[in-house]
């Protein structure tokens, strides 16, 4: 009963005309690393297919946008200069700024909680906020932080900061006794779900597709239209994952196949005060609740979103029982089993159409991907609230509270 009075509270709340929403968000589908689709496309590539997809979604005059901001992890410079040549590409004027940011992990969040904080302190009323990252030419962990290492060496909590992050995931699941049984089940049941929203074509209106070039074992180049996620495994299940060695330490319980896939994909998200969608005449996808990043050990960052995900529910007045769906990004399979049984969080509620373990994890890109699947997917399914959070290596976590339009 207090459920339906909060949600029927909110509900009936005044709409504000400097309320932030979102009116369109897509996203690239996601290819494997190395060997996919997308293993000789660059970020700039990416990133123009889909900021021309909410262009084209919206029919917006791109002249209007006051900023894009631009969430990357691995590119040199994250992106700076491959990010702005993948806006003017995409017809995005040379009048439009442009910035990168990167809060690993959670960096697609970051850049949308950036273009969302703008837009409230009255700095533009329309912006962009996206992510890309394309794995295939960075691989996590190439080159060591330029540090002074006699001072990090000395303080615990800086130099946990330089623990590979499967072995965050050992130290999660090992503190608080998450299985291998259960990361290997809930890893087969987040392949049964993408699988089932794929054959269900339930992602059809988030993705926008990529044509692009692959070149071949011969040298030749192939052109080659992209419309699926490549990492869905068909027919995945826990008594086959148990067959994989631990992939970070002997002993332990974090396999390649319960962990997030390494990958390659950007998405964007058109981001707008109320009073601007109305004078546009543009359907609104959703509205912006709230944002919360919170900080933890870093030997343990997977338990971030248990620390986060409070934070932002406390600022929207909702709880963990008012929210219809989280999207709960699987780093791990350890640290989102952990997340979830700590902030009891129904089953049911957590990536209904799969997660990071089966679609794959480009990091830049995540929290935007992440945005874009549950924006559509509580229209799809006439629900009202979803919360979008993930960890963040160096030990943070972050999330959102969005409510369907």
């Amino acid at each position: 009963m207090q459920r339906i009075e909060r949600i029927q509270q909110h509900l009936q709340a005044p709409s504000s005309a400097t309320e932030i929403v979102v009116v369109a968000a897509t996203r690239t589908p996601i290819a494997k690393a190395k060997r996919g689709a997308f293993k000789d496309t660059t970020p700039d590539v990416l990133l123009r297919h889909v900021f021309q997809g909410v262009l084209q979604q919206t029919k917006i005059d791109p002249a209007l946008i006051g900023d894009v901001v631009v969430g990357n992890v691995l590119q040199p410079g994250s992106a700076a200069a491959g990010a702005r040549m993948g806006q003017l590409c995409a017809g995005i004027p040379y009048t439009v700024p442009l910035s990168t940011v990167n809060r690993q992990c959670s960096s697609g969040l970051q850049a949308f909680a950036n273009v969302a904080s703008a837009i409230k302190a009255g700095y533009y009323d329309i912006g962009i906020a996206a992510g890309v990252e394309t794995m295939s030419l960075n691989a996590m962990g190439g080159q060591a932080p330029d540090v002074n290492w006699d001072d990090v060496n000395a303080n615990e909590p800086a130099r946990n900061c330089t623990f590979p992050m499967g072995i965050t995931s050992e130290n999660v699941a090992e503190k608080f006794g998450i299985s291998r049984l259960q990361q290997d089940t809930f890893a087969a049941e987040s392949h049964a779900k993408a699988h089932a929203a794929q054959q269900n074509g339930w992602f059809t209106k988030e993705i926008t597709p990529v044509t692009t070039k692959v070149t071949l074992a011969d040298g030749k180049e192939q052109q080659v239209t992209v419309t699926a996620d490549e990492g869905v495994r068909v027919g995945t299940t826990a008594q086959g994952l148990a067959k994989l060695k631990p992939s970070f330490k002997k002993g332990g319980s974090t396999t390649a196949g319960n962990s997030s896939q390494v990958s390659d994909g950007a998405a964007a998200v058109l981001v707008m005060t109320r009073q601007a969608a109305e004078k546009l005449g543009l359907p609104i996808l959703g509205t912006f609740v709230s944002y919360a990043v919170a900080g933890v050990p870093p030997e343990i960052m997977g338990i971030g979103p248990a620390v986060a995900i409070p934070e932002a529910l406390k600022k929207a007045g909702l709880t963990v029982d008012d929210i219809d769906v989280f999207e709960l990004n699987e780093a791990f399979a350890s640290q989102a089993l952990y997340c979830a049984e700590h902030l009891k969080i129904p089953k049911h509620k957590i990536n209904p159409t799969g997660g990071a373990i089966a679609l794959g994890h480009p990091l830049g890109c995540t929290g935007a991907r992440q945005i874009a699947t549950l924006l559509h997917g509580l229209h799809r399914t006439n629900q009202t609230y979803g919360v979008v959070s993930m960890c963040i290596g160096t030990g943070m976590g972050a999330a959102a509270v969005f409510k369907r339009a």
